[in-house]
């Protein structure tokens, strides 16, 4: 066991006196939603509503505290970003009053990547941030919680800048999660293995190269922490693949390439130092292990905490194979746009609904192309039911359909329970199949454990031919000896896929649909597509989500197009329609 430094010690006994205070609110949380799920729901509706209601928008709504739910939702229809757009961009010259109101003290925005080739701009204010930073506090104590022995260990987190750009007005555009770690104080900053100024390196390989460095250098590692398991698994696989390029940099430093100005950049300068001894170190556990493994560099790491719900489910085998025995744990379904749940258990997707922080309503599933759709709130949930989620928040998002479908999977109390499932934009239907991209993920793993076969990434799209149908695009891990392994491996996904959506299966075997079929692709192709849409859409590295469904049937030559790519690629093949 590796020695605990006395430093550590003393930061435990005062982060004990912070998590009694923590406990002592999630406890009153977890009461709220246990008994009074719609009255905690309607303060929190008027206190959103008292924030901004003296801004433009909210006068021409008609909206001010003290209304009903019911008047509420008919003074305003359930809007898009489109609908905000006008509203967003004159606080992004300055205007602030257009959205928010004058107590409603703006930070920043959060760039995000929409549906169109325009990023999003959120507002983020400082009632935002704290209800933020309260969501991932909550979840916080409870992983302390369930490993106690974090008290003494580190958390590996990676952000990105939360200034990128700045808008008219003069406000910084970036990544939320870039802001919190800026703000945070001496205490809480010493639990973080990488320091804050990492978040300002613009340049992808060196930036990753830090990360390693640092995160090795650290053998007090208890957590490893990020939105998108991918981030993860990329970190873990470059310590596979490029073992001695790591071992140099911890033992020449890196501190040379920092180019981070500031506080931020002097500090980041100091932890990449040139360090020989913890270089001597991974020389042995490469020697002796032959690679260098999350369990031998890390000897206490608990836990990785990454989304699980959804497309991220992909990345889980993997991660499991490196990590074997590591807990992953979900830090609840959170956006730009807010915080929607919070887990309650370790590797579990589902999480209670944060219904202190937003008021939420939910459209069901069935009714998300209805142009009078139902409108449901919190309470009025079913479980197996799924859902679209509206979010009206303090930054100025009024029953805003931020397009996520959940799943009900039960109830705390009065309070639904929800997982992820999928963007509402995943769905593919060009014969009246409603493919979504849950459904494409749980036939592609069940595949692969069929089979034998190890994906690196996947994306279904549909194409138009002669006959309408589907393609696999898939890169994979290895060389395929057998050339029926990719046969044996599309009919898997075809038959598991028509086990989960009867109208695929129909379609199918009337002749509407062609056989599915699966396209390998060359190593690396997909980082050429993640590059390029980044680049358009001003999004971040963590918050890139990989599309396992793209349900539009020109994909095949978009993607050729930003992998440069000019066709010619390995010969599909194609499964004999399923029984």
């Amino acid at each position: 066991m590796t020695r605990v430094p006395f430093a550590y010690r003393i930061r435990a006994r005062l982060g004990d006196v912070l998590r009694k205070r923590l406990r002592q609110e999630r406890s009153e949380f977890l009461a709220s939603a246990q008994d009074d799920c719609r009255g905690t729901q309607q303060a929190v509706l008027n206190r959103l509503l008292a924030l901004n209601e003296q801004s433009e928008f909210f006068r021409q709504h008609g909206l001010r505290a003290g209304i009903s739910i019911r008047e509420f939702q008919s003074q305003v229809p359930v809007i898009d970003y489109e609908y905000l757009r006008p509203w967003i961009d004159r606080v992004r010259e300055g205007e602030h009053g257009a959205l928010l109101g004058p107590q409603n003290r703006l930070l920043m925005f959060a760039m995000t990547s929409g549906t169109t080739a325009q990023s999003k701009y959120i507002p983020v204010t400082s009632q935002f941030l704290s209800d933020y930073r309260t969501g991932w506090q909550r979840w916080g104590v409870r992983m302390y919680d369930l490993f106690p022995q974090l008290r003494n260990l580190n958390l590996v987190q990676m952000t990105s800048s939360h200034c990128r750009s700045v808008s008219g007005g003069g406000v910084p555009c970036g990544n939320i999660s870039g802001l919190v770690a800026s703000m945070q104080g001496p205490l809480v900053r010493s639990l973080y293995t990488i320091p804050s100024g990492v978040a300002e390196v613009d340049q992808s390989e060196l930036k990753m190269r830090m990360v390693l460095t640092l995160a090795v250098t650290d053998p007090h590692v208890g957590v490893l922490i990020t939105a998108n398991p991918s981030t993860v698994l990329q970190l873990l696989e470059s310590l596979q693949d490029n073992p001695q390029q790591v071992i140099r940099d911890v033992q020449n430093g890196l501190s040379g390439q920092v180019s981070v100005t500031g506080a931020a950049g002097r500090r980041l300068r100091r932890r990449l130092r040139a360090n020989r001894a913890r270089a001597r170190q991974l020389e042995r556990l490469l020697h002796s292990a032959g690679s260098l493994r999350a369990r031998d560099l890390w000897p206490q790491l608990c836990a990785l905490a990454v989304w699980t719900g959804g497309s991220a489910g992909a990345y889980l085998p993997r991660l499991r194979e490196l990590c074997d025995g590591i807990a992953i744990c979900d830090h609840g379904l959170h956006a730009s746009e807010g915080r929607m749940t919070v887990p309650l258990e370790a590797n579990c997707s589902s999480g209670l609904l944060e219904l202190s922080s937003h008021f939420f309503e939910f459209i069901p599933q069935r009714d998300a192309d209805s142009t009078s759709p139902q409108v449901l709130t919190a309470e009025q949930l079913v479980a197996g039911e799924e859902y679209l989620v509206l979010l009206t928040t303090s930054s100025g998002l009024v029953r805003y359909n931020i397009r996520d479908v959940v799943l009900c999977t039960g109830h705390y109390g009065e309070t639904p329970l929800l997982e992820f499932l999928h963007k509402g934009a995943h769905i593919s239907s060009i014969t009246g199949e409603k493919l979504a991209e849950s459904q494409v993920v749980h036939a592609v793993q069940v595949a692969e454990s069929e089979v034998g076969l190890q994906t690196a990434q996947f994306t279904l799209t549909p194409e138009w031919g002669d006959k309408p149908g589907y393609t696999l695009y898939v890169e994979t891990r290895g060389d395929i000896q057998s050339p029926g392994v990719i046969h044996r491996f599309s009919d898997a996904v075809e038959r598991n896929l028509c086990a989960s959506n009867e109208e695929y299966r129909e379609k199918l075997g009337s002749g509407r649909l062609r056989g599915l079929r699966v396209q390998q692709l060359p190593p690396k192709a997909w980082q050429q597509l993640r590059a390029s849409r980044l680049q358009r859409s001003g999004g971040s590295e963590e918050q890139y989500k990989h599309p396992c469904l793209v349900p539009d049937p020109d994909f095949q030559k978009v993607f050729l197009k930003f992998c440069g790519l000019s066709g010619g690629l390995l010969d599909a093949c194609q499964s004999e329609p399923a029984a």
